[in-house]
């Protein structure tokens, strides 16, 4: 690990060195490249040199009680040896979280969507809950969400909700949240008070960049249609929403929440392309039958990920055992207790694969 730190600091100043050149300055596409780098080798050098002046202090402590120190120096020494030596077990463990391998899509932004699954209205009024909270959770960490195309029931609830949550950084936060999404509460409708049980599914998507998928025009088949649901005059008369099928794979997509047709058509393409980046990913894993999925990160739209149990004020994440009784301020978009602890198993089971 540390001949890998060694190598990752001279690559590090190499680039600092190339950031200061004129020539660098002036091309674009090489600065940002640079810029890139330097951004993801920043915290792991600081660390390193960090840990370097940790080494440092305990060799000076040890020289002074060899040198034969007076009994209140030698005392203080071995105080300071020894909370070093602390430090440096700290340190070591987070630099070894640093040099795991990145997800290529910690960084960028997200499509989420949102389906109402078994238990009918409830099941509908549910999807809208978790819009809400994601949306606010999204707001509280600076994101920006953007609506894309929903189908919303007379209640006030969703059949489906899709959106974008844009932002550096964002699948980092959400990744977690594929799969099916189970509440246990008394619905509105309900006349006896009983507790029904209700599910929805949530797929995240990172983002793809049009860079990398290329659409050929020709296997698009487009369609315009007047909006429906909530939105006013100006929606319903406009024929303003896009679908568009993409042949070859048979997906589909559609937009209708701007009135401008061009726009509705731009987010229908950035949802056309997210969708196909990620079959593609899917096929080439399920390929490599090797390769082990984690447990914490599979993103398995099947499987049931959570239980909100609202008489009872809970939240159990099955993936990783954690129970926590603060259900309202979750669904307040006070999700920072649960998304951290996910990180956190995720990152102690990668680490008990690596080896450093």
């Amino acid at each position: 690990m540390f001949e890998n730190l060694k190598e990752a600091e001279k690559k590090f100043e190499a680039i600092n060195e190339k950031l200061s050149l004129p020539e660098t300055v002036s091309d674009t596409e090489l600065f940002k490249k640079l810029m890139k780098e330097h951004k993801l080798l920043a915290p792991i050098i600081e660390k390193y040199r960090e840990y370097l002046k940790c080494l440092s202090d305990i060799e000076s402590a040890r020289k002074l009680l060899s040198d034969g120190a007076e009994a209140e120096l030698a005392e203080m020494c071995e105080e300071e040896i020894k909370e070093k030596k602390e430090k440096q077990s700290e340190i070591e463990n987070e630099l070894k979280i640093l040099l795991l391998p990145k997800d290529d899509d910690d960084d960028k932004s997200v499509i989420i969507e949102i389906r109402a699954g078994t238990g009918g209205e409830e099941a509908a009024l549910f999807a809208g809950s978790l819009y809400r909270m994601y949306s606010m959770y999204a707001e509280n960490h600076g994101f920006k969400c953007e609506l894309m195309n929903s189908n919303e029931t007379g209640l006030g609830g969703y059949k489906e909700i899709c959106f974008s949550v844009e932002g550096e950084g964002a699948y980092s936060h959400f990744k977690f949240e594929s799969g099916v999404h189970r509440v246990q509460r008394v619905p509105e409708t309900e006349t006896q008070g009983r507790i029904h049980t209700s599910a929805v599914t949530v797929a995240v998507l990172p983002e793809a960049e049009e860079v990398e998928v290329e659409i050929n025009p020709a296997d698009l088949e487009i369609d315009t249609y007047r909006s429906g649901g909530a939105g006013g005059q100006h929606v319903n008369k406009t024929d303003s929403a896009i679908r568009i099928t993409h042949i070859p794979s048979g997906i589909v997509v559609e937009c209708q929440d701007e009135r401008s047709q061009f726009k509705n058509r731009e987010k229908a393409m950035k949802m056309l392309r997210t969708k196909l980046l990620t079959a593609e990913r899917e096929k080439q894993e399920k390929a490599i039958a090797s390769k082990r999925k984690s447990q914490v990160g599979s993103g398995d739209r099947s499987e049931r990920i959570r239980t909100y149990n609202f008489p009872q004020g809970r939240l159990t994440d099955h993936r990783i055992g954690l129970t926590i009784y603060s259900l309202d301020a979750v669904m307040n978009g006070k999700l920072d207790e649960v998304i951290d602890a996910l990180i956190t198993a995720e990152r102690t089971e990668r680490l008990n694969n690596s080896e450093f």
